[in-house]
């Protein structure tokens, strides 16, 4: 990590084996890692010494998960990693749109945490100087749609656009990667972030969320490749749309 100090990871979960287990995957993976049993333990500890990510049960004693994230993002932007032990996708929803960064399923293997875990950090973490020459933060423009990432805001022709935490990631680095083919693959590495399990026509289902929240735009369009992936295209308005 270029003498930088490890990241911290503060794991709030009432069952110390899977504390444990979480615990003994991130160490060997060369991160420091804090532990809390409950809601009020976790709020105490993030004050006092803020983590570099928390991953955090949605079932804790006392104060919940939920308000526990509700409480985090109105002070800061500290990635989250959620852990459900249920399988009702809402858990996942309601999660996601509070601010949660993403989602682990219990019971889980160590390794896909890891890589959650690294994978979120990677997406929220500063870029490397030697890796881009402009900061993951500077904010956005493509035609008439403005993508802020320190914010999480997004304006499509001048007026404010609401993105679920997925959608905003998929349209940030394709708006970044303006013109160019991104194949699923490369969306699910770059936006999803670990080895995606599932069918990637996932990405077909956000793309089709993203376009309807650019469906104002007069200017951007988001291309299908057919047999590759997708791209975002700019193009300038037609002289009846021009102001």
């Amino acid at each position: 990590m270029n003498g930088a100090p490890p990241p911290t990871v503060l794991i709030v979960d009432d069952e110390a084996q899977i504390i444990d287990l979480a615990e003994l995957y991130l160490h060997n993976e060369g991160f420091n890692v804090r532990r809390a049993t409950s809601g009020s333990e976790a709020i105490q500890s993030l004050r006092d010494d803020p983590p570099d990510l928390v991953i955090l049960d949605i079932m804790l004693p006392g104060m919940d998960g939920w308000e526990i994230t509700r409480q985090i993002r109105n002070e800061s932007t500290l990635p989250i990693i959620m852990l459900t032990a249920r399988g009702d996708p809402i858990d996942r929803v309601v999660g996601l749109e509070l601010g949660a960064d993403d989602y682990v399923v219990k019971p889980f293997h160590g390794r896909e945490l890891v890589a959650r875990v690294k994978a979120v950090l990677r997406r929220t973490s500063p870029a490397d100087a030697s890796a881009a020459t402009t900061s993951p933060d500077a904010v956005v423009t493509v035609g008439d749609v403005t993508i802020d990432p320190a914010r999480r805001l997004v304006t499509v022709a001048g007026e404010p656009a609401s993105l679920r935490a997925r959608e905003f990631d998929l349209l940030l680095y394709l708006a970044q990667h303006e013109g160019l083919v991104l194949s699923r693959d490369q969306l699910l590495d770059r936006v999803w972030g670990y080895d995606f399990l599932g069918d990637s026509r996932t990405i077909d289902v956000h793309v089709a969320h993203v376009r309807k929240d650019l469906a104002t735009s007069r200017s951007v369009t988001i291309e299908t490749v057919w047999g590759i992936g997708y791209k975002l295209i700019t193009q300038a308005p037609s002289g009846n749309d021009a102001p």
